[in-house]
């Protein structure tokens, strides 16, 4: 369709995108959005909404309150970045991405306009979803920040409920060097008097949201402190969380920081509750058994193929590879790294995490912000790991097939875009 493409290329390139050419898209604060919302009508207040960030899990957390909500009788807008293989995977209502028509129309009328502004890729995508959530009527919108939370363009929103999944380094140019600068700056988030959840957080970090909560005379709840399940087992393809409020849940997401988020979840709900939704146990399983099918959630520990198991994770620093690098330690066989990641990152710190006796197949996204495969083996090798390198995600993809055993298992990540190429590829 040649109007959707042209309205797709327009916003990619009139309005570089963060994820594809880093930090000269980069654009903090919130004026600019205040004004382009406000020129559409201030959509955001037709609706409640739910409003999460972190730095790993919140991913996975807003597609599964989401899938929860929907279970549960609600019309559910849920808004995420960045997308794998459609751009309209960022806005979805009930699952359904938002169609190609809404997207031409929404860029024809903004360029129609005579804005004195330059909104960002993430602030004009972001009122595009906006608009689309009050325009199909949703009862409410799960909303995921893209970048920090205190200058977030999602900021904007006055939620019902804010979550803060974690926190780990990463985007520390923009964010902050430490952990207790990055928290402070995913604590914007929390107002004034909306109840707040926090995954994880300890020390310092602990302590800052502690803090901002006591300002913002916000209630806050730590998963940690709660028990939300007795005993977490793990099955063939889904993970047991025993004992829990709503009875036994089976959650589809696994992969061991899931653990962590159905905690979080699963303390969000009850605080859900209070503000008058109706969520039964059976939503609650429905929404953690079935999350992909009913919110089109991809890439996280996504099997893709058994003998050989192919499995790809957008897990793409620090906090997300301490998961990943135990669950790849604990493979049996022969394992296939296919690991590719952005120029702008301290990858070293990820490499050391990964298994010295697997197979690398070292390669690079099809986009700007990609570090060559070139530059990436040469810092592996320092780091003990041995491999090859492939110009294409599909190249290296297909090096991997070749030689691997039925019994082996192929990994493919290190970065989103990695993944993106990937299941591109595989037209998923």
């Amino acid at each position: 369709m040649k109007e959707y493409n042209d309205a797709i290329e327009f916003l990619y390139t009139s309005m570089p995108m963060f994820q594809r050419v880093g930090a000269t898209a980069y654009k903090p604060g919130l004026d600019t959005v205040k004004l382009l919302d406000n020129q559409f009508g201030n959509p955001h207040l037709k609706y409640r909404s739910i409003h999460i960030a972190g730095t790993n899990g919140k991913g996975s957390t807003a597609h599964t309150i989401a899938a929860i909500l929907q279970s549960a009788g609600y019309r559910v807008g849920l808004y995420t970045s960045p997308h794998l293989v459609d751009f309209r995977e960022r806005i979805r209502v009930n699952g359904k991405m938002i169609s190609h028509e809404a997207v031409i129309d929404f860029v024809n009328r903004y360029r129609a306009m005579s804005l004195n502004c330059h909104p960002s890729f993430f602030e004009l995508t972001m009122t595009m979803a906006f608009e689309y959530f009050a325009n199909e009527k949703v009862d409410i919108a799960v909303i995921e920040t893209g970048l920090g939370g205190r200058l977030d363009s999602t900021n904007i929103i006055t939620p019902i409920l804010s979550i803060i999944t974690n926190i780990s380094f990463d985007h520390t140019a923009f964010l902050g060097n430490t952990l207790p600068a990055i928290a402070s700056e995913k604590a914007g988030i929390i107002k004034s008097s909306v109840p707040v959840v926090i995954g994880e957080a300890q020390g310092e970090v602990r302590e800052v949201f502690v803090q901002k909560a006591i300002e913002q005379h916000a209630p806050i709840s730590f998963a940690e402190d709660n028990n939300c399940f007795d005993s977490v087992e793990s099955l063939n393809d889904s993970v047991l969380y025993r004992a829990t409020r709503y009875g036994d849940i089976v959650g589809e997401l696994v992969g061991d920081c899931q653990p962590k988020n159905a905690a979080t979840i699963l303390t969000a709900l009850p605080l859900l509750e209070a503000q008058g939704l109706s969520i039964t146990s059976q939503a609650v399983k429905e929404g953690f058994a079935h999350v992909t099918t009913l919110t089109g959630l991809m890439g996280r520990w996504m099997t893709l193929q058994r003998n050989p198991h192919v499995v790809c994770d957008t897990g793409h620093n620090v906090g997300g590879w301490e998961y990943i690098s135990r669950r790849l330690h604990s493979i049996e066989g022969t394992l296939h790294m296919v690991i590719g990641f952005v120029n702008d990152k301290d990858v070293s710190h990820i490499l050391e995490m990964m298994p010295k006796t697997a197979q690398y197949y070292f390669t690079n996204a099809q986009i700007e912000r990609a570090m060559p495969a070139t530059q990436l083996a040469e810092i592996a090798t320092q780091c003990g790991l041995i491999g090859e390198q492939y110009p294409s995600v599909e190249d290296a993809y297909n090096a991997a097939l070749a030689v691997a055993q039925p019994s082996d298992t192929i990994f493919i990540g290190g970065s989103t875009f990695i993944v993106a190429d990937l299941l591109t590829l595989l037209q998923i």
